[in-house]
Order: structure tokens, then sequence, then C-alpha cells
């Protein structure tokens, strides 16, 4: 999967923020008081500095060798005054991919919003995400981990990989419709195969970072694909049928 938000974020666990209906993965404000008191504004700042540092250490070490110990050693606090922001480091992590997500999220439905397409938003979101080499690392290391189901994060990844793929489907078949893909294109096949390129992106950018060669341009990788699938500007395309499989959410 990418380190991308193109689908609604999972919020299960005890840590999980609630949400606002209808605006996927972003935390509802606090309804006691639209003006968080001086101590919890402090306990706030403290929670996102911990989540900063949990992120930085994740992606450097992965989760099973990350240590809550090094997490409070980092941001200058006791192990149980970490435990009394987070007291599981399960939690912990869910709140990292939560926050990470959010984030991104945000961004990624502004575009939406004021206009943007789908594709060509996934293409900025990538080009974001290659100046936070940080972020590229905590998902290509988290990910592999959680490819087993005893992991923590892998509900989350496998709920997040859905929601990717169900939304490339729905907008291409939609394209499909409009005839604005190349014919032949094969609506389930093509969506996997964008995850599967921008996931491969992201392993190559961290290997070859700081090397001899060029930095890998993800977001160039990413447009060349997309643009040898969609029909050119003023052709009409049919493309293969989607199918039921295209329609899944």
């Amino acid at each position: 999967m990418p380190s991308t938000a193109a689908g609604t974020a999972h919020t299960d666990g005890p840590t999980a923020e609630r949400t606002r209906p209808g605006t996927p993965g972003r935390a509802a404000p606090a309804q006691a008081s639209d003006i968080a008191p001086r101590g919890y504004a402090k306990g706030r700042a403290k929670r996102d500095e911990i989540l900063e540092a949990a992120m930085r250490l994740f992606g450097e070490v992965g989760y099973h060798s990350a240590s809550l110990r090094e997490i409070s050693s980092r941001v200058g606090i006791s192990h149980p005054g970490l435990l009394h922001h987070f007291p599981t480091k399960s939690g912990l992590l869910q709140a990292v991919l939560e926050h990470r997500d959010e984030v991104d999220l945000a961004v990624f439905y502004a575009d939406l919003e004021e206009g943007g397409d789908y594709f060509e938003s996934l293409i900025r979101l990538v080009e974001r995400n290659a100046a936070r080499p940080g972020i590229i690392e905590l998902y290509c290391i988290l990910s592999a981990e959680a490819t087993s189901p005893e992991h923590p994060a892998h509900e989350f990844f496998q709920h997040r990989y859905d929601e990717v793929l169900a939304r490339s489907r729905r907008e291409l078949a939609q394209r499909a419709a409009e005839g604005r893909l190349r014919p032949g294109t094969d609506i389930p096949s093509t969506a996997r195969a964008l995850i599967a390129l921008m996931d491969g992106l992201q392993v190559q950018f961290l290997l070859e970072r700081g090397g001899a060669r060029p930095p890998v341009d993800m977001a160039a990788g990413l447009r060349s694909y997309v643009a040898l699938v969609l029909a050119d500007d003023g052709t009409t395309a049919r493309a293969t049928a989607p199918g039921p499989e295209a329609h899944q959410v």
C-alpha cells in the first residue's frame, strides 16, 4: 500500500480519536469547551511530541525493536509519564498511524474539494511525501511488519489497503464510463498495479537515497503510469468492462 491517504482512516482501539461524521479520519473537536484549559493544552502538546518521537523511532527500527523507554527518553519524560499518555505500545502505534493519516487526509481532501483530479491529487501527495523521508520509512517498515496477522497494525493496514483499492477502482470505473481510459484497460488489475507501483517506488526511493545516482522521482514515475492508463484529452476510448469487482467498497 502506498503511504497515501486516499481512503478513510481506520479508527479502532483504545487510542482512537472520535471522528466527525462525513469527514473520514479527522478528529472531532472537544465538546466541553471551545477553548482548552491550559493544562489540557500542555498535555496535548506533550502528546503530539510523543507521537512525533514515536513516528521517527518506528520509522528507524520498526515496531518490534522500538521501546517505550527510548521514546520517553527522546521527549524528556519518565517512562511512567509516557504511559500516562499512552498506556500500551500498541495503542501508541495506532495513534501514530492515525495522526499521520489525519494530516495527509486533510491535504488530500482539500485538493479534491478545490476541484482537483483524483490521480493528480495522488501525485501531489507523493511529491509532498518525497520531502518527508521519515514518513516513507515509517510506512515501508510498518506495512511490511504488519503483513503478519498478529501485528497490532495488521487490521489498520488491511483496512487502508482495501479503502485505497476500492477508491481507485471507482475512479477508474468513472473514467471508463466517460470514455477516458485507454482501450483494453482492465480496471481491477490496473487499480492493484497502481498501488503496487507506489509501494515499489517508495522502496526504491529509500534504497537510492543518499547514493551516487540521482534520487528516485516517485511523482514522475506515478505520473508516467497514469498517462499510460488515461486516454489523451479529446479522445474517446472504451475500457474493458469493470465488472462487479470494480465497484466493491
